[in-house]
């Protein structure tokens, strides 16, 4: 991939007036998988589609369990999804042991929201 003095931050115009932060994070999405999640008043489903680019990420896992009552689907990058299950993991570990009761789901949203844009403000860089 082709990287100029333009590409190093979201917030960066070329003089052609493109980000390339934005264009290079379109292309990720398109090389994506699919995710999808029903909810019932009673369960919840998700599903992911496995588009394998090669034999050995045909074995990477999509969905992951965080928690008793929350679980996650990953439609991008697997590895930045590792990761952010694995954030969420720890905060819901975390409040357990302080609180004894599970981590509320818009608790754990707004804490990865924040992780997110603590990141990408800070450095300008990913996850």
């Amino acid at each position: 991939m082709f990287r100029n003095q333009y590409d190093t931050d979201v917030t960066t115009w070329s003089p052609a007036g493109r980000l390339f932060q934005v264009e290079y994070a379109m292309e990720a999405v398109k090389q994506g998988s699919a995710a999808i999640g029903l909810r019932s008043k009673t369960h919840v489903v998700l599903a992911c589609v496995n588009k394998a680019n090669s034999e050995l990420s045909s074995h990477q896992r999509k969905i992951f369990k965080v928690d008793d009552h929350i679980g996650v689907a990953i439609a991008g990058l697997t590895a930045d999804g590792r990761v952010l299950s694995r954030y969420m993991r720890s905060e819901c570990i975390n409040y357990g042991y302080t609180y004894e009761s599970p981590l509320p789901v818009g608790r754990l949203v707004y804490q990865l929201a924040d992780k997110a844009q603590y990141v990408l403000g800070h450095t300008g860089g990913a996850l």
